[in-house]
């Protein structure tokens, strides 16, 4: 399971899990269209109040266990005490069985109660109440395999979970919706939205099913790990039940409230828009299902790589850190944010200077494309606070700080409550307001989070190298995608084509431009995924500086040939 070799570093790896990530994150926004042309916009409504529950829930149950597992396995690994470990994995595995078992009956039991201000989702939530109970499952497997260093498993798990996951609801919702009137509006809407949750049920389940078969194929390696074991110190699993807990705990209070946000702003939304502001009730669900399933969900792309380095980095830092080597968990810390910050600063601006073709291309429905698109644009700049947010958090975590992001995140949710509750009382934003909430409550983590990191690893972020020179390269990027664009639309009307076309610039020019200005160096880019490609290809385009330590070699050099003169002289002197 483990190869130490380059392909094991946590870059690598994490650039694995960022491209499956990011190509779920595709999977997911390709067939919300259609999926939405079927429901509706009501249908999507009560979907998204349906899901927003479920989210709360399986993040109160499930949700951070990959991360927290992958620690406290990672931990003990790092040690070689691989009977501990596997202890480790037996008791998340109970409490996974007794957590998601409650929360999955609870959730169904008590939907009337949990969407009591959206009677109409209770449907699509009690559909979603037995895939809280296998998530919790899916996460374990997925802690298990990323705290061996191995994103593969659950790389591929994800892709095939978010295909079965599409596919389902698709075909589930059109043949729901088919048992209601034509005449029936509303029931369509809800027999939808069910089928839609039908299909986050079915994505789980192939993911489990995996996973479990993954975990069979390497069960012989595992076990002779096992039997090999030759270290002294065996815990008990009393003693495992009480570290699981005192770890998974504070992870999930960090989580729950770092993501509980959108459910709060959702019923803060709800109940400003309807008992203040005398909003019809639909309507309001109407508008806040194109904020969260359109532009919340594009947002939510490059915020991706920022959850993929999340969890490739905890279970390194975390044994790098219980070993002592600061230094090394220093410098996991700056890739980690370099690789996150190239990918976030470019994407942020490109959404920025192209949100209205970008909408168009994924949701080209015209009743919400102005609306979805001013939302967009207003969300950009969170693509980069929230991941780095993100990644600071897994920091804190790794380091066994694990009380600290939950500081954080509470502080957080309360000043972004106030202001979201002022700017729908006395401003007029909406929908906008819900956007200036999330920049405020991911700048603060972001802040306070940097802040405790630095106190914590005696870290500080090389600004200039991090996040000046991916900015101006971006810049630059931006003002050539938006020329590119609307040049060639004047040309050729075809929206979609010309956008794939500026987008492949944009790609080339900032690339260009961060090799130019020494943003990436080959050491770093050989880091990459394929980044013995890259560095070749840069190198023919004569675009890739020398790094820091070809330039160290170079003077090394230089020093010892002049030692080597001096002495040459001075024996020439005696000699004379």
């Amino acid at each position: 399971m483990e190869h130490p070799n380059k392909k094991n570093t946590f870059v690598f790896q994490a650039g694995i899990l960022a491209a499956a990530g990011m190509l779920v994150k595709v999977i997911s926004l390709i067939y919300r269209s259609p999926l939405l042309s079927i429901i509706g916009i009501e249908g999507n409504g009560y979907y998204s109040a349906a899901i927003n529950i479920y989210t709360i829930i399986l993040l109160i149950s499930s949700y951070s266990i990959p991360s927290a597992i992958s620690k406290v396995i990672a931990q003990r690994l790092a040690f070689k005490e691989y009977r501990n470990a596997q202890k480790v994995f037996v008791c998340a595995l109970l409490y996974v069985l007794i957590v998601g078992g409650i929360a999955s009956i609870l959730t169904f039991v008590g939907a009337p109660y949990l969407v009591r201000k959206n009677p109409n989702a209770v449907v699509a939530l009690r559909v979603l109440s037995p895939t809280i109970f296998f998530s919790g499952f899916l996460g374990v497997f997925r802690g298990f395999f990323q705290a061996h260093g191995s994103m593969v498993h659950t790389s591929i798990s994800q892709v095939l979970e978010q295909i079965l996951n599409a596919a389902v609801s698709i075909g589930a919702a059109k043949f729901l919706i088919g048992l209601a009137s034509e005449d029936d509006l509303t029931g369509r809407a809800i027999y939808g939205s069910a089928g839609s949750a039908l299909g986050t049920g079915a994505g789980v389940l192939i993911g489990l099913l995996f996973m479990f078969g993954m975990y069979r194929l390497n069960s012989g390696i595992i076990k002779r790990r096992v039997e090999r074991d030759k270290s002294r110190h065996e815990e008990t699993y009393g003693e495992i039940f009480k570290v699981i807990f005192t770890i998974v705990t504070p992870f999930i209070l960090s989580t729950f409230i770092y993501n509980c946000t959108t459910a709060v702003n959702m019923t803060i939304y709800s109940h400003a828009m309807v008992d203040f502001k005398k909003v019809d009730a639909v309507l309001a669900s109407n508008h806040y299902g194109i904020f969260a399933t359109q532009a919340v969900a594009l947002v939510n792309i490059p915020v991706a790589i920022a959850s993929a380095m999340s969890s490739a980095i905890i279970p390194n830092v975390a044994a790098s850190y219980v070993r002592g080597t600061l230094t090394q968990t220093r410098k996991q810390v700056t890739r980690a944010v370099q690789m996150t910050m190239l990918i976030a600063i470019p994407a942020a601006v490109g959404m920025a200077v192209l949100p209205k073709p970008i909408m168009q291309f994924i949701f080209p429905q015209k009743e919400s494309l102005d609306m979805a698109s001013g939302l967009l644009a207003a969300l950009a700049v969170t693509i980069v606070l929230y991941g780095l947010s993100t990644l600071t958090n897994a920091v804190l975590q790794g380091i066994g700080k694990v009380n600290t992001p939950v500081i954080h995140a509470a502080i957080a949710l309360v000043i972004q409550v106030a202001g979201l509750i002022a700017l729908l009382l006395y401003t007029d934003l909406g929908l906008y307001a819900l956007a200036v909430a999330n920049i405020i409550y991911s700048l603060v983590v972001c802040v306070l989070n940097q802040l405790s990191v630095r106190k914590h690893l005696e870290y500080r972020m090389d600004v200039m190298k991090l996040f000046v020179k991916p900015g101006f390269s971006a810049a630059v990027m931006g003002a050539v995608v938006y020329g590119v664009y609307y040049g060639l639309m004047l040309l050729v009307p075809v929206s979609r084509v010309v956008l794939l076309v500026a987008i492949g610039v944009g790609v080339c020019v900032y690339a260009a431009v961060m090799l130019l200005i020494g943003g990436v160096q080959e050491e770093e880019l050989l880091a990459f995924p394929k980044g013995r490609m890259l560095v070749a290809i840069a190198k023919k385009l004569h675009l890739l500086s020398d790094g820091p330590k070809k330039k160290k070699k170079v003077k090394r050099v230089k020093k010892k040939k002049r030692k080597r003169r001096k002495k040459r002289k001075k024996k020439e002197e005696v000699s004379l």
